[in-house]
């Protein structure tokens, strides 16, 4: 991967989060920068970034920190692959089977809510086009 070193404000545009955010996910333990400039900026890799991506992913799906800290280390050790036997390795796995369901019937949910809001936003529309219509002379 690329390790080119990010600032901050860099990776806020990217991932599309503030640097509010970025902090709070830093203090909460979910990415960590991977450098600090000799200015003690806050220096990030690609892999960081798309550390951050998973996370902004997971949040609109409800998922809480602690189960975006526990997938990370999941896919932290999986990606390691250091010294795993082949039970810990179909542990690991079995956790992101878990989530990936999760992910899979949430989305299944949101995609009923978002028929249901555009049903009404649809019905709000036709709505106001048959009043203005019997408004007209």
């Amino acid at each position: 991967m690329d390790d080119r070193h990010m600032q901050i404000g860099e990776v806020a545009a990217r991932t599309e989060l503030s640097l509010r955010t970025i902090r709070h996910y830093e203090e909460t333990g979910l990415v960590a920068p991977s450098a600090r400039s000799q200015g003690g900026f806050r220096l990030y890799t690609e892999t960081d970034v798309q550390r951050l991506m998973v996370v902004r992913r997971m949040k609109p799906l409800g998922f809480t920190l602690d189960q975006m800290r526990d997938l990370l280390d999941a896919t932290d050790r999986l990606d390691a692959d250091g010294g795993l036997d082949a039970d810990e390795r179909e542990t690991l796995l079995a956790r992101l089977r878990e989530y990936e369901q999760v992910a899979a019937e949430q989305v299944d949910r949101l995609r009923i809510q978002l028929s249901r809001a555009e049903d009404f936003a649809a019905t709000l529309g036709a709505r106001l086009e048959q009043n203005v219509s019997a408004a007209r002379p």
